[in-house]
């Protein structure tokens, strides 16, 4: 089967919108996706600077939805041709932490999303050449037309819905939301600091603000900012002079949880220092140089914890956080700016820059 994809040859280069050949049907639990929309997601473009460790070349992108139009069957096979689906992250599904409803934690997590996919498995993707190109980014590869993933990655949507918009509900936003609805379970008389308006931490304080919870937002972006306060919380420079002290007169003596996003360590401290006793931290975007603790953040029982996709099982929290939006509670679609497949370049240099939340990848659709 050959389709339309944007290829990363190189960890410098461009992307490259070609044909592409996939060399595979479905196989027992599998379903091939025609893809509507794809987010672009920051851990995408973090594979630029990965160090090798992810190879290319490679199809990226994994907040893909889309609809169904072939499947391989199999005992689990709940989704069926002409279902509308948004993709998730991969997970084994037998290890003990996916048998305890923990898939973000999968002991194969690395192996299956970020260095290569099911190594046991020939080249099933390669470019018009017969060069094989690096399998299922994050279970996906969805800056494609189409992306061959497993079932159990796939979350069956209302076909009502706007399909091509709600991919980033599979990693983005359930990164931000499952933070504050899973990991900290926050709710009425909680208070929270998310660090960092970009799109995981915007969708932290809808999150936040659904569930009742007054929340306080650090950036250095003004407009990132004024995003925050619309969606309902309390904007606060990054750059303010005693941080931790402000954060604390907000919330009548600290929060009991915060979100980092930006793996910054001063304001990782920051965060740690605007705890209340026994508050908790979450951190979700990967360290890139050593964390220093300053003396004294993590007494009084504060704690600090690394979360991946938002502790979700993204097949309960996905439906919900779909609820949510379509009771006006939870506005992720105002985060989004759509592209054209052909325009994934000028996507990231927006993204990169800081002119788009969520870009959102639409190619052009050939079956309907």
């Amino acid at each position: 089967m050959r389709f339309r994809a944007a290829v990363l040859h190189s960890y410098e280069s461009p992307f490259t919108v070609e044909e592409v050949v996939l060399r595979a049907e479905p196989a027992a639990g599998e379903i091939l996706v025609e893809i509507a929309g794809t987010g672009m997601c920051r851990t995408d473009l973090a594979v630029r600077r990965s160090a090798g460790r992810s190879p290319v070349p490679a199809v990226l992108g994994h907040e893909g939805a889309g609809v169904v139009v072939c499947t391989g069957g199999g005992p689990d096979a709940a989704i069926g041709v002409g279902d509308h689906v948004v993709l998730s992250f991969d997970s084994c599904g037998h290890c003990r932490t996916c048998r305890g409803a923990a898939p973000a934690y999968c002991e194969s997590f690395a192996t299956l999303n970020l260095f290569g996919g099911r190594t046991e498995e020939p080249p099933r993707l390669t470019d018009a050449t017969g060069k094989a190109l690096a399998p299922r980014w994050f279970g996906q590869s969805s800056f494609a037309h189409y992306a061959l993933v497993e079932a159990r990655n796939a979350v069956r949507v209302d076909p009502a819905l706007p399909l091509e918009l709600l991919g980033p509900l599979g990693c983005g936003c359930l990164t931000g939301a499952g933070a504050v609805l899973n990991t900290f379970g926050a709710g009425p008389g909680d208070t929270l600091a998310v660090f960092g308006a970009g799109a995981v931490g915007l969708t932290a304080v809808m999150a936040a603000t659904a569930a009742g919870v007054p929340t306080v937002a650090v950036d250095r972006h003004p407009d990132r900012l004024a995003m925050a306060e619309r969606f309902g919380a309390t904007p606060l420079p990054a750059a303010s002079p005693g941080l931790p002290e402000r954060i604390r007169r907000l919330t009548d003596g600290g929060v009991q949880y915060a979100l980092d996003t930006t793996a910054s360590p001063p304001l990782i401290n920051s965060a740690l220092q605007a705890l209340r006793p026994t508050g908790s931290l979450g951190l979700v975007a990967r360290l890139h140089t050593p964390l220093t603790l300053e003396p004294g953040t993590l007494d009084r029982g504060r704690s600090i914890r690394h979360i991946c996709e938002g502790d979700a099982v993204p097949g309960v929290l996905i439906p919900r956080l779909i609820g949510l939006w379509q009771a006006g509670r939870f506005p992720f679609g105002e985060l989004i700016r759509t592209y054209p497949l052909a325009g994934i370049n000028e996507a990231e240099r927006d993204c990169d820059a800081g002119r788009v939340v969520k870009p959102v990848l639409v190619p052009e659709r050939t079956s309907r």
